[in-house]
């Protein structure tokens, strides 16, 4: 294997495109996962380099494993792995439906593509293992589990970087923690809102540098630290509630008022 490979499981989103644009334009060979492959077809042959397209079973396990092992075998390894699969639903009401399925794909389904790769990383003697995470692992929030799947993504990455070191063997590990894109995009925060080609550099530069843990994009370094910082009667407190529910409850505060 001499070309340096690279494999993006959850290939379809922005963020990964923009990171597999760059990858290729370095002249890296691609293999792209995604649960709708015939999406990506446009985009693969618009790439310059050999591009590989499969279907990503994201919710089926033992699925991931397979399909992980099998294009292994056809790419005679691969340099670097990247796991860029998330899902996030909020629901006040907090229905076992969505709860499950995130934790179904954000545990579960994260969990054996990492441990595949590893295992794979392993017989090879060395790679890269990068995973797109978040800082909504450091805390609770309102969406319980997504919040709670990021956290468990850290520690799973961090006793993996720990158990190549056992091991003696030169397989990064890199935890690229995401701020609240979401968030920022949803309240149109020129501040924190970073254009995709940006967030995808900082990824490729963090990678190629072989950070263990880093914060993309850089300022939101300083929301982490604030975050961890804050005290739990500042952090949950009613900045959690949704619009409707400050204006009803400013309504019947005023309510209140005028009855006495």
């Amino acid at each position: 294997m001499t070309q340096a490979t690279a494999i993006i499981v959850g290939a379809s989103s922005l963020l990964s495109r923009e990171v597999a644009k760059q990858l290729a334009e370095q002249g890296v060979e691609l293999a792209l996962l995604a649960q709708d492959p015939d999406s990506l077809s446009e985009f693969a042959q618009s790439l310059p380099t050999k591009v590989r397209v499969l279907p990503l079973q994201i919710d089926q396990p033992q699925a991931i494993i397979a399909t992980l092992e099998s294009l292994w075998h056809e790419l005679d390894g691969a340099h670097l792995v990247i796991v860029n699969t998330g899902l996030n639903s909020y629901d006040p009401a907090l229905p076992w439906q969505p709860e499950e399925d995130i934790i179904t794909v954000n545990v579960q389904g994260f969990s054996a593509i990492c441990n595949t790769a590893f295992r794979l990383f392993t017989q090879q003697g060395y790679g890269q293992l990068a995973a797109i995470n978040s800082i909504a692992g450091l805390r609770g929030g309102p969406s319980v589990a997504y919040h709670a799947s990021k956290a468990y993504a850290t520690n799973y990455l961090e006793g993996l970087s720990m158990h190549a070191q056992r091991l003696k063997l030169p397989i990064t590990i890199t935890d690229l923690q995401l701020g609240l894109l979401d968030k920022a995009a949803m309240q149109k925060s020129r501040l924190w809102l970073s254009p995709p080609d940006e967030v995808a550099r900082q990824v490729i530069s963090a990678m190629k540098k072989a950070k263990r843990k880093v914060y993309i994009t850089k300022r939101w370094r300083l929301v982490a630290w604030l975050t961890k910082l804050l005290p739990e009667f500042i952090y949950n407190t009613r900045h959690w509630r949704t619009k409707a529910q400050r204006l009803e409850a400013k309504a019947a505060e005023k309510a209140n008022k005028t009855a006495k």
